[in-house]
């Protein structure tokens, strides 16, 4: 009898579910203008919240892979780039990125600057708040300027790096996202597509890179031709910092699709969520096993370049692909790091965080397999194709290489931006940092009995 009570309970509430799906799908209603807004204005908040922890993930991530002799210098870093960044975006970037004319290659010299309308007054018709617009996209400045910090690390000069971050941040980035972001040249003329920024922000990142590491020099770990490999400082904070930046990922993929007041944005975040980690985790496995094979043992820092270049590879488009497609492309994103890194060592391109590797080359690899990716849009007059993908990423990269290199170069040839090489054998924490030399200092030791 108790099983017959049992087995008649469990039919009826599936009873009820099924018959009760199709009313309860006809009850979601479109959501009115004003909580269209709220919902649009909240997640595009939430997402840059998300995205701003991001900074902590690059701080630990570099801190993890440096020595920690220059682990206090590179926290200073990156505070110094997050505020940087917010005021140089504030001051040029929004007007650059979004007053391009249609089919333009750059702003008008007198729209650059904050007293022309950008946040000054909400636009209510956009379906979302112009600050928190400008709060989402000004946190993707702030992640270029990440990726150039870490790269550069352990011999760069910090009033050096500071001044580039300027440029990079509040001219460089808007300029040449205002392309496609901003409905110029690439987005109207080849259809460029980059829905969350492979390669207006990942290899605009790794271009700037590129740029620094050949005019700045490797550090002396090259010893002739020999590479001397130094472990990494802490591998818990390295992985650390590679989790808050794989969580930070879904802001900028999600948050890329800039609305979700209805049934349908909500749906294709939910798609997005699950194509990122999927290829996340792919970019993990495939860095797993290629470091077993290559090395005949896992390689820690290695695996976590593969969680980077798999979330870097999916960002062109994460909404399209089926989850197969996203883990094929995150596979390749593991891979391509994986062996590009040792790859760059042999040239003496000495990037200390494998900025290069994960952004540079894996956002190429993104943005081209897009064209696989986006197969609904096939046959649509604006799908994007290989030619308008290679142009477009043709384009980007020698804009930001040739006007990072000539930044750099006069960069080197007034201020400088190299620390000697007694500083950085030292550790900057002792010199471009204050920080050890307080800690080791004998007249702000604690002496026995000394209250402070």
């Amino acid at each position: 009898m108790k099983f017959l009570t049992m087995h008649t309970v469990i039919l009826a509430t599936v009873a009820i579910l099924v018959f009760s799906s199709p009313a309860i799908a006809q009850d979601i209603q479109p959501a009115s203008e004003t909580a269209g807004f709220v919902f649009n204005s909240s997640m595009l908040l939430i997402s840059g919240l998300a995205m701003m922890f991001m900074a902590a993930g690059f701080c630990l991530l570099q801190v993890g892979l440096a020595q920690s002799k220059n682990a206090a210098t590179i926290c200073l870093n990156t505070i110094a780039v997050v505020s940087i960044a917010g005021i140089m975006f504030w001051l040029t970037g929004y007007n650059i990125l979004y007053n391009v004319p249609v089919d333009g290659l750059l702003t008008p010299f007198m729209e650059w600057w904050i007293w022309q309308p950008g946040i000054a007054t909400e636009q209510t018709g956009s379906g979302h708040s112009s600050h928190a617009s400008w709060y989402f996209q000004m946190v993707f400045a702030v992640i270029v300027a990440s990726i150039v910090a870490g790269a550069l690390a352990e011999r760069i000069k910090f009033w050096s790096f500071l001044v580039f971050t300027i440029f990079l941040t509040g001219f460089v980035y808007p300029i040449q996202a205002s392309w496609e972001w901003g409905q110029g040249y690439l987005h109207t003329t080849w259809q460029f597509a980059d829905f969350a920024g492979s390669t207006l922000i990942h290899s605009t990142g790794g271009w700037a890179v590129l740029a620094g590491v050949i005019i700045l020099g490797p550090r002396t770990r090259y010893v002739g031709t020999r590479t001397d490999r130094r472990p990494a400082s802490s591998v818990p904070l390295a992985t650390l910092g590679t989790f808050i930046l794989w969580l930070g990922w879904f802001g900028i993929n999600g948050g890329s699709r800039m609305a979700a007041g209805s049934t349908e944005d909500i749906l294709a975040i939910s798609q997005i969520f699950v194509n990122t980690n999927a290829s996340a985790a792919a970019g993990v496995l495939a860095a797993l096993v290629l470091t077993s094979v290559l090395y005949k043992k896992v390689e820690a820092t290695a695996v976590l370049y593969g969680a980077i270049g798999g979330l870097v590879s999916i960002s062109a488009e994460p909404l399209m692909p089926a989850i197969w497609q996203s883990l094929v492309i995150g596979a390749v994103g593991g891979a391509i790091v994986t062996l590009a890194i040792p790859l760059l060592d042999r040239f003496r391109i000495d990037d200390a965080v494998g900025a290069i590797s994960a952004h540079l080359l894996c956002g190429i690899w993104g943005t081209l397999v897009v064209v696989w990716s986006n197969n609904s849009t096939t046959t649509s007059d604006n799908a994007p194709s290989i030619v308008g993908q290679l142009i477009g990423i043709i384009m980007i990269g020698v804009f930001v290489f040739t006007v990072s290199s000539l930044i750099w170069l006069i960069l080197k040839h007034t201020i400088g931006i190299r620390v000697i090489s007694k500083q950085e054998l030292s550790g900057l924490d002792g010199t471009e940092s204050h920080q050890e030399t307080v800690r080791n200092s004998p007249a702000q030791m604690r002496q026995p009995g000394e209250i402070r």
